[in-house]
């Protein structure tokens, strides 16, 4: 699943919680109807976003971060807002935003709103209420339903204490995401690229895993940089980046990206092979592809081959059967594990289509198996949380599939991983036919 950051590139958003807005009337006219197009949960949050900026034109770029960062802000705490929003008075969406402002800066942003006495208690509910005091689902901003399964897996999964494990979780998922780069290493190294960067003022830390990763401060518009039209680095989270090293990518390799998206894994595989080999970008958008092809020029990879395909079962894709040393199955699934950079998910999704997914992720591993040759490894990965998409899934095809061994996982979560939660499965197949 292609993930984005979830603060589109043309906002500049707020750099602290004490640098507080101006709250003029259009700028508060501009929220709230912001904040109605992205609360119809029609679709990606950022893209929501992108479309009301193109329509108004005359917000400035600081305008534009407050609306983002307000929008995203009531996104991840929808519910705990909601729990707090029934004394006030007006829509929804502009109870939400007084919400969400007063909660980040303070009381000082009530002036702008003319709120009647018992408005204004309500929002002081919030301020001063101890959020132990609500229930955690609550607390978490969770639906009932995700709450339920995720303390469950951890129940079962050994957590000492499960209910703490959750809210650790939950905690961290109510927060932004990092803003982490990947170096090119067919254009550069990361010590060039930190050298780069801090020439450009800004400021960077070196991750300890993968070697590949760089982690910025805030989130600045690095679109405009000339390192970045010249390739040498591009907007991909750590655990992404960890999730294609587990991956193993060789030089010289054949190597299938089944699901390749906009292209993220498949420009980082290409870089780890030094653009030897060859790597089919299949995908079943053609949109999607054309969305890879400027940062494939920019990348400077020449081993990278777009493959449309119509389904996962295309008969173009016989030309491939058995001949991959590596095939990668970044698989379509709830986006659990990415939900502080998406957090209008937890509100999209619904427990029965966490299990068609399931239905979709074992059809398209089972054929992406296929292109795998003896001797060839298959990745199975997820960027959600839960079971019913990555251990199950992989469980399941294990058992049908006993010519491909025992799998060794990849398992991230946000809490502890400090990146995106990630499941990954890789197997290897054997070299004959097991019997």
């Amino acid at each position: 699943m292609t993930m984005t950051d979830s603060v589109p590139a043309d906002m500049s958003p707020l750099q602290a919680t004490a640098d507080a807005p101006r709250l003029t009337s259009f700028l508060l006219e501009s929220i709230e109807g912001a904040l109605a197009l992205v609360l119809r949960l029609e679709g990606p949050a950022d893209l929501a976003l992108r479309s009301y900026f193109r329509s108004h034109e005359k917000l400035g770029r600081r305008d534009r971060g407050v609306i983002a960062e307000t929008a995203f802000d009531i996104l991840r705490n929808r519910r705990r807002y909601s729990h707090f929003a029934e004394g006030l008075r007006g829509s929804l969406t502009r109870r939400l935003m007084v919400l969400s402002l007063s909660a980040r800066f303070g009381e000082q942003m009530l002036a702008a709103f003319d709120l009647p006495p018992e408005s204004l208690l309500a929002v002081r509910r919030l301020l001063d209420t101890d959020p132990l005091s609500l229930s955690q689902a609550v607390r978490l901003s969770l639906p009932d339903w995700l709450h339920a399964e995720l303390l469950d897996q951890l129940t079962r999964q050994g957590e000492v204490d499960p209910v703490d494990a959750l809210e650790k979780l939950g905690q961290v998922l109510l927060g932004p995401a990092s803003f982490d780069l990947r170096v090119n290493l067919i254009k550069t190294d990361r010590k060039a690229l930190m050298s780069a960067l801090s020439a450009q003022g800004l400021a960077a830390e070196a991750l300890a895993e993968p070697a590949t990763a760089v982690r910025l401060v805030g989130k600045p518009a690095i679109e405009r940089l000339d390192i970045f039209e010249k390739g040498w680095f591009e907007v991909q989270d750590a655990g992404s980046q960890r999730l294609v090293e587990f991956a193993e990518p060789r030089r010289g390799q054949t190597v299938v990206d089944f699901c390749a998206g906009a292209g993220g894994k498949t420009l980082a595989m290409a870089a780890a092979m030094r653009s030897t080999g060859q790597i089919f970008a299949c995908d079943t958008s053609g949109a999607r592809l054309q969305r890879l092809k400027p940062r494939l020029s920019r990348s400077g990879a020449s081993n990278v081959q777009p493959f449309g395909i119509d389904t996962e079962n295309d008969p173009k894709l016989k030309r491939l059967a058995a001949r991959a040393d590596l095939v990668l199955v970044d698989a379509p699934c709830s986006g659990t594990g990415t939900l502080r950079r998406n957090p209008e998910l937890k509100w999209r999704m619904q427990p029965t289509s966490v299990d068609e997914l399931s239905v979709v992720q074992g059809s398209i591993l089972r054929a992406a198996a296929k292109l795998v040759k003896p001797g060839g490894a298959l990745v199975y990965a997820t960027c959600s949380l839960l079971e019913r998409e990555n251990e199950a899934v992989a469980a399941a095809f294990g058992q049908a599939h006993p010519e491909f061994g025992d799998p060794v996982f990849l398992r991230l979560r946000p809490e502890i991983s400090h990146t995106d939660g990630f499941f990954a499965a890789r197997w290897v197949r054997a070299a004959r036919r097991v019997v």
